[in-house]
């Protein structure tokens, strides 16, 4: 039985897929870099924008940071609140029109947020949210996939399919099919197949893949000045064969 979902949006409202995102998206380098970033910028005040179940801003949390978590969607937000330290969040629901005045030190977009806005006047909005949302001197920090490295070429049943297990919905295979990729849009399914069950649930996303210098550019035109551009979770720099593009910059 194949289930279609429309889209990336929907598939963070079905319980059955946010049921496995910790599986899929455990603490990793990624998480780790956050929390040291906000070590190293001394910051107190911090906004997660997209932070999906809430795994990093409650790690934040429990350190003693004052945190806002933003998200769009409510199952994902459920999780989030029912977290340990979830209690010591605030909890917004939506995107990031909703900061104006906040007052943080640092704001974060992990998890490939930066991606999901498809064209380039959404994104230069999103950057004028989180402008508006720091303090004089704040920072903000996140990651975009480097299109140099074609991440896509990835997206095939023989090279992206894992095998995760669930206490209530058992095995469940996991796997990407690129389907089209137009300018800096890349078009692709992904399935969730559901063994016990035999039902493959089926996303439709689209994400985009700005280059490095795009990216530079935004942000100077929002406001901001770039402090740091790394190519990997250990601080690297980029060089032809980085996968992330990992942007620290300052409120000016």
């Amino acid at each position: 039985m194949i289930n279609k979902i429309p889209s990336t949006v929907e598939q963070y409202d079905d319980p059955r897929l946010v049921a496995l995102y910790d599986i899929l998206n455990p603490f990793a380098a990624d998480t780790q870099f956050y929390i040291d970033l906000a070590e190293k910028l001394s910051a107190h005040n911090i906004i997660d924008v997209g932070c999906g179940t809430g795994l990093l801003t409650c790690e934040l949390a429990n350190r003693g940071y004052d945190v806002i978590g933003v998200e769009p969607a409510g199952a994902m937000l459920e999780v989030a609140r029912n977290r340990q330290g979830g209690e010591s969040v605030r909890w917004i629901q939506g995107g990031a029109s909703l900061l104006t005045g906040l007052d943080a030190d640092l704001v974060i977009m992990a998890g490939h947020v930066a991606q999901v806005f498809l064209d380039a006047n959404r994104w230069s909005k999103n950057l004028t949210f989180i402008h508006d949302a720091l303090t004089p001197n704040g920072y903000v920090a996140f990651e975009s996939r480097n299109p140099a490295a074609r991440p896509w070429d990835t997206w095939t049943r023989e090279l992206s399919e894992i095998e995760i297990s669930h206490p209530r919905s058992g095995k469940v295979a996991v796997w990407h099919e690129l389907e089209d990729v137009q300018n800096d849009l890349a078009s692709f399914k992904s399935h969730y197949f559901f063994k016990d069950q035999s039902k493959d649930l089926v996303v439709q996303s689209k994400l985009r893949f700005p280059v490095q210098e795009e990216i530079e550019q935004s942000l100077f035109d929002a406001g901001f000045s770039i402090e740091d551009v790394y190519g990997n979770w250990d601080g690297s720099p980029v060089d032809k064969d980085s996968r992330e593009l990992i942007f620290i910059a300052k409120r000016k």
